[in-house]
Parts: structure tokens; sequence; C-alpha cells
């Protein structure tokens, strides 16, 4: 069965707008079901994205991808109810016209999609399908992705389509000895700034997985 690997890479604020005295720290929230050494399954629930598609490499795409939906969360929207609200990360409400200013959360993801880049970010766990402010530019869609359960492998260091190949594998052989098969894709999450030294780096491959019921008979 051909393995299709879906890069998905995580990138700080820091690395494509100016420095800010915050950092984000919101994650999407998970139940940790079982964990052996740097590998885990988790329960994770469900979150609202903001993607985009892109063309390019791999790295044009991650760098063209996170400016748009920057863009999009740092006011270039509009609220539901037409409001001048706008949302600081270090600040009060404030009013700013026609736009609201969204968290930073992470991750950020990146993966091929026919031909293209889908990048994708988290949105702030406050927020629905029904509340977001809208994204003026029509690249920007927004979707819910429902409870999961995934599958990670933990590590450090740089990372490259080549290693996060072989981590993938790695992975996937550790859930077919727990009796597990892949639901999705997989995926390539990278948290920390580029200038973080590689051993410091916390760097995740992440697959949905279910029970090989196949196997059980």
């Amino acid at each position: 069965m051909k393995l299709h690997i879906y890069i998905l890479i995580l990138f700080s604020i820091f690395s494509f707008i100016v420095p800010m005295t915050v950092m984000a720290t919101e994650e999407p929230k998970y139940e940790l079901i079982e964990k052996s050494g740097k590998l885990e399954l988790r329960q994770y629930q469900p979150m609202l994205i903001a993607e985009v598609l892109v063309d390019g490499n791999m790295d044009q795409a991650s760098g063209i991808g996170f400016r748009l939906i920057a863009d999009y969360i740092f006011g270039n929207n509009i609220t539901k109810a037409g409001n001048s609200q706008k949302i600081k990360m270090t600040a009060p409400v404030t009013i700013e016209p026609r736009s609201e200013e969204i968290s930073m959360t992470i991750p950020i993801s990146l993966k091929k999609n026919s031909g293209r880049w889908q990048v994708s970010f988290v949105m702030p766990r406050k927020y629905t399908l029904d509340t977001i402010p809208l994204p003026n530019n029509k690249q920007i869609m927004l979707r819910k992705i429902p409870a999961r359960k995934v599958a990670i492998l933990e590590f450090s260091g740089f990372v490259n389509e080549k290693n996060t190949a072989s981590r993938a594998q790695e992975l996937l052989k550790w859930m077919d000895k727990k009796n597990l098969i892949s639901t999705g894709s997989i995926e390539l999450s990278r948290y920390d700034p580029p200038w973080t030294l590689p051993f410091l780096r916390r760097n995740e491959i992440a697959v949905g997985y279910a029970k090989n019921k196949a196997k059980e008979f």
C-alpha cells in the first residue's frame, strides 16, 4: 500500500513578522491515552482551522501560506457582526475598523494536496464557525476538524523529507505491533522557532489511527 506522507510544519510567528514580546503557547487540547518513551497515543478534541492552498516547493509554500494566514489573523478579516473590534494578544480589547485580531496558537500545518500545498493554522478554542471573523482574502478557508485519535512519535533535531519518512516508518511499525492501522496522513509537526538549537527542538510525527479489526480474527 502506497504511503502518502503529508508534511506538516509548525512555525513561530517570529520567523516571518516583526518580533513580538509574547509568543503563542495555545495548542490543541488532547487526552493522553498511552505513552511509551517518545511514542504516544492521544485523543484530540475537535478543532477549528484556517487553511490555504499555495504553490511552490515545501519551503516556499510554508512561508507563503504562513504569511497569508498571519495576514488574516492579524486583521485582514471582518467580524460576522460587522463590528470594528480588535483583540490584541497582550492588551485589553481596543477598537479598530472592520477587523478583529485573532490570538496566535499552534500548529501551522503544511501538506500536499493535488500537486499544491495546503497550509492550515489551528484557531483559538474560543472560536466556532459561527463566531470566528471571516477572512477578507477568499483564499483563506475555515474548516472544523472532528475529534480524532492520533499516534505520535516525538523527536528533536532538524527535519527534512527523508528523515520524516524514516520516522514515519518507525511510528507505523510501532502501531502495527499494537494492532493499529493509520486512518489518515502522516504529519510532521515542528513547534519551535528556527533559531532553536537542534537538540532542544520539539518535533512530532503524527497519524490518525484505529484498531485493525482484520487481525482480530
